[in-house]
């Protein structure tokens, strides 16, 4: 007599938490903590959950096979989550962050030469001016302390305002820049809250009233440059060779020859909010963390610092000086690692029944990633928890699994100004530590706070001892 073997069936769905109450209490949890509920989640039930939450049928995936299977290998079965993509859209528009189908496509053809390797040398001047200009402005003392946060807020702000406009900010602008990134942290703070409702609440509402006034603040903004530079191009202006200036003279060579190939002034108001928001948020609390993590770890600190010493000496970076500096660039991509700016919210909506793993999604499945979770797990960095460069260097690289190191995502929706990011964090991060040597000032450790980009909550207390060579 034979006995047949059979390998057992996967069960139709992941283990996940019980469905009590419809899945709200779960919701709540998620709305006061995301990162610790996900975090959870993990360790309850493993590398993929499935939850029920209202209508929705959730499943978290934490391994990088299968979070490459949903970014990458099945990319096309599935769009961004449309809560997400509308909350978006308040502020940018119909942007390349928020389009989907043919007209992402033809957007991101005609944006993408913008931010190729052929124009980081223009924009790294501009890049390097605006931090000598806010590094010089700091206090003439052999130690102070400051709140790191705000510096590098404003001096990324002022950055995104010379890429996007071409020009210098005056001491009016400074006002500007500090008044619209004040604005920015306003919006990312609605904007987190309202995921977690099936619909935003209305401008009016009096409540609202700080929101409105951000969001006003920074379409005017954006809307005066654009009419300025049109008043220009008709007076016979030459173009300016500045972000502003590609949006305005970029045009879809690939797509309908009967289709319009250059971009509206309102498309060109969508793409500039987009380079003005996520342009400048993302890289601020990434130079802001870095600064975390040099304080907290002098040894690395010292060690970037003598990088910089021997590429530099006391002269300003350029962007032919970046291949010089490694092992800076490692303690950013390291800092990355450890506090991810978009920690999260990775969200995708399936829109056809689709497999990953040994589970088959039915159509219309929420699928989330948590770039959080999957940087700090142990099986893909070891002692997650520890701070270490070399696990960026060309042999750590390769050793990395595909898909555990997500800080401007993956796939065709990859961010696409991952170089200009990284380009100005390794140029800010390098003048300041020419300039001065980083400690903790505080004695309490610091929280990550999660509001759409993850940032420390009370600010980054920092103490900054000015180097004798400057």
């Amino acid at each position: 007599m034979h006995t047949t073997l059979t390998t057992p069936r996967p069960p139709p769905f992941p283990p996940g938490p019980a469905n009590r109450f419809g899945g709200l209490p779960l919701l709540r949890q998620m709305g006061r903590d995301y990162l610790g509920t996900v975090e959870h989640l993990h360790a309850a039930h493993g590398d993929a959950v499935y939850a029920r939450i209202g209508p929705e049928r959730t499943f978290d995936f934490f391994h990088p096979e299968w979070v490459r299977e949903v970014l990458v290998d099945k990319a096309r079965s599935f769009i961004r989550w449309e809560r997400g993509t509308a909350v978006f859209a308040e502020v940018h528009g119909q942007s390349v962050l928020v389009t989907e189908g043919e007209v992402w496509q033809r957007q991101r053809r005609m944006l993408q030469p913008g931010f190729g390797p052929k124009r980081m040398a223009a924009y790294a001047d501009w890049m390097v001016a605006a931090a000598g200009e806010a590094l010089d402005a700091l206090p003439r003392l052999p130690e102070h302390t400051l709140d790191f946060e705000p510096l590098m807020t404003q001096l990324t702000m002022d950055v995104v305002l010379r890429t996007l406009y071409g020009h210098a900010v005056g001491p009016d602008g400074r006002a500007e820049a500090l008044a619209a990134a004040r604005a920015v942290q306003t919006i990312s703070l609605d904007g987190m809250q309202a995921l977690f409702w099936p619909a935003s609440l209305p401008d009016w509402l009096p409540h609202k009233w700080p929101v409105r006034q951000a969001k006003h603040r920074l379409d005017a903004l954006v809307r005066r440059h654009i009419a300025q530079r049109r008043q220009e191009a008709q007076a016979g202006r030459p173009a300016q060779d500045d972000v502003l200036g590609m949006l305005l003279a970029a045009r879809d060579e690939q797509g309908d020859q009967g289709a319009q190939n250059t971009l509206s002034d309102q498309e060109v108001r969508d793409q500039c909010m987009t380079i003005f928001l996520a342009g400048h948020e993302t890289t601020a609390a990434a130079l802001t963390w870095w600064g975390h993590t040099m304080a907290q770890n002098p040894d690395c600190a010292r060690r970037a610092q003598a990088e910089v010493d021997q590429a530099l000496g006391p002269r300003p970076p350029q962007y032919a000086d970046i291949p010089a500096l490694p092992y800076l660039a490692q303690t950013l991509k390291e800092t990355m690692r450890l506090y991810p700016p978009a920690a999260s919210l990775i969200s995708r909506r399936s829109v056809e029944p689709v497999q990953i793993g040994p589970w088959q999604l039915p159509q219309g499945a929420l699928v989330r990633v948590t770039p959080w979770v999957l940087h700090r797990d142990g099986r893909w960095f070891p002692e997650p928890e520890r701070f270490d460069p070399e696990r960026f260097s060309e042999a750590g690289q390769a050793a990395q699994v595909r898909g555990s190191y997500l800080p401007f995502g993956t796939g065709p929706r990859v961010c696409i100004g991952s170089l200009f990011a990284m380009s100005e964090m390794v140029l800010v991060a390098a003048m300041v530590l020419q300039r001065f040597s980083l400690a903790p000032a505080a004695s309490a450790p610091v929280q990550p706070r999660l509001n759409v980009i993850l940032r420390p909550a009370g600010g980054m207390p920092l103490r900054l001892r000015r180097r004798q060579n400057l």
